[in-house]
């Protein structure tokens, strides 16, 4: 086993702040592997009652990796396509529009929020490491860690990556707790124009 075989694996020995961003990191590429390379159908397969699919997990996952990243870090405003939906009369957009997207798209928006998203928290670590206070604030004025934000998300991917483990199995029988040694997503697509 090398690096290169499990580049996604947390380093066997490191800081808390290379501990968790690989936590997240190794979440990451298991919901992707779980989600990677289907079709409308696929991404739109549901279980029982529920109205979850991968495709409105690719979704909600990318706006929850916005919303960690930028306004609640910085306080910066939600970009697209976030910034024109209408939260107010569907606040579960981000999973009910996934619907409407295609594969292409979901799987570039994913990419491409989580790329930007690597590259905001880099940068937050560098800048002050995992105990700088964010943007985000609770009622009583309190405002909550870089380190607190980094676990949200964690536990954030904890939840989904179960539930795309179900969906992935209904769609094609795919299970297994990691993706197997020098797994690459196999639909990447075009990055979205930031």
């Amino acid at each position: 086993m090398t690096n290169s075989d499990y580049w996604w694996e947390p380093p066997l020995a490191g800081t808390e702040a290379e501990h968790l961003v690989g936590a997240l990191d190794r979440l990451r590429t298991t919901f992707r592997w779980k989600a990677d390379d289907l079709d409308t159908a696929g991404l739109r397969t549901r279980v029982g009652a529920s109205s979850l699919t991968l495709g409105s997990l690719l979704k909600h996952l990318a706006c929850a990796e916005e919303q960690i990243f930028s306004t609640k870090l910085s306080g910066a405003p939600l970009g697209a396509p976030w910034d024109t939906a209408d939260w107010a009369t569907d606040p579960d957009w981000d999973f009910n529009s996934a619907a409407d997207d295609t594969p292409e798209d979901l799987y570039a928006l994913w990419d491409a929020t989580v790329e930007r998203s690597r590259a905001r928290l880099d940068a937050a670590l560098a800048a002050g490491g995992l105990d700088q206070l964010v943007h985000l604030t609770y009622t009583d004025g309190r405002h909550v860690s870089l380190r607190r934000l980094l676990c949200d998300l964690i536990e954030e991917y904890g939840r989904h990556t179960g539930h795309a483990d179900l969906l992935r199995e209904a769609v094609d029988g795919l299970v297994g707790e990691d993706p197997p040694a020098g797994w690459h997503a196999k639909s990447n697509r075009p990055r979205l124009r930031s």
